[in-house]
């Protein structure tokens, strides 16, 4: 198959860049693990909470995508094994609960393990307590993070009447905003709008139908522009969203993509985040925190899109 007169990679070159970044996330598996400061009050939750839970995002939704008998599936139900152990088996969720009572982001990471059939009673009943509070329903979020804390909290078996649809509708994807107004902060933000109201892919019905027709329209522009701009972390969350409408995928935009996306990994599996010019190490491999969501989405979106042209019958 070609796209704009580039031989395109079909189903198994696909899968081939999914593998090779699964087989760079294996590899790369301790610089994943919690440290020592992961349940301190001055701990850093973006270097150590935040990779763990996006590593077990991305693994229990390839394992949730997969056939058992797929690699793949294999690979992630490894990788998310691994983060479930470094969380104690649920026990630090609870030691955190205690620390942060208010704390979102514990719940919203905890709930990928619950999604995925790993679960721990004592910290969903302390979790359960904190959510009927005042303090928590009143807490501050931007609508889109909010969408999450409440996809986290159904995940979880917490459930309160505040009603995710009209916090849809004050995110920038859910007012269909002017499309010439895309940018990489909405890009981002219209991304988790979809994974939450999809439940990261698993139930395509849960976009609405004008915000479904809205993206079926101005998303192969969108990423055409984020794949020119060498922004690949965001090229494949893209491509995630792709393959998380409910309607058919467009198989020409999608090889395009995989086209430019295949031609940016490293020979390792690993995916920079964005190509910056004049780099003098751009062949080199980036660094852990250059490159390690931006190979998670790789390996997500690429079993995303292998199961969405299977599905649609497109030949390997």
């Amino acid at each position: 198959m070609t796209a704009g007169g580039i031989t395109a990679p079909g189903v198994d070159e696909i899968r081939e860049v999914g593998a090779a970044a699964f087989a760079w996330l294996s590899a790369h598996r301790d610089d994943f693990a919690l440290g020592e400061d992961a349940l301190t009050l001055d701990g850093h939750v973006d270097a150590t909470w935040k990779p763990l839970g996006e590593l077990a995002q991305t693994c229990a939704s390839v394992r949730a995508h997969t056939q058992p008998t797929d690699p793949l599936h294999a690979r992630a139900a490894d990788l998310l094994r691994f983060a479930w152990q470094q969380t104690g088996r649920g026990e630090l969720f609870l030691r955190l609960q205690r620390l942060e009572p208010f704390a979102t982001y514990p719940l919203e990471i905890y709930s990928v393990f619950a999604s995925a059939g790993l679960r721990h009673a004592g910290y969903e009943a302390a979790a359960a307590t904190t959510a009927r509070t005042r303090s928590w329903r009143l807490t501050e979020h931007e609508p889109t993070r909010r969408l999450g804390v409440l996809r986290a909290e159904r995940r979880s078996g917490i459930h309160r009447p505040e009603r995710a649809a009209q916090t849809l509708r004050r995110t920038w994807l859910g007012g269909l905003p002017e499309p010439w107004t895309f940018e990489r902060s909405s890009g981002y933000a219209l991304t988790h709008v979809v994974f939450h109201l999809t439940d990261w892919g698993r139930l395509p019905a849960g976009v609405p139908g004008d915000l479904a027709a809205y993206l079926a329209h101005w998303l192969p522009p969108w990423l055409d522009t984020c794949l020119d701009a060498g922004m690949w972390d965001l090229s494949c969350e893209l491509l995630v969203v792709a393959g998380s409408l409910p309607g058919p995928t467009d198989p020409a935009t999608l090889h395009h993509a995989w086209t430019r996306i295949a031609r940016a990994q490293h020979p390792s599996g690993a995916l920079p985040e964005q190509d910056l010019p004049g780099d003098p190490g751009a062949d080199r491999e980036p660094d852990f925190r250059r490159c390690y969501h931006s190979t998670l989405m790789a390996a997500f979106a690429a079993a995303q899109t292998v199961k969405c042209l299977a599905a649609e019958g497109v030949p390997a």
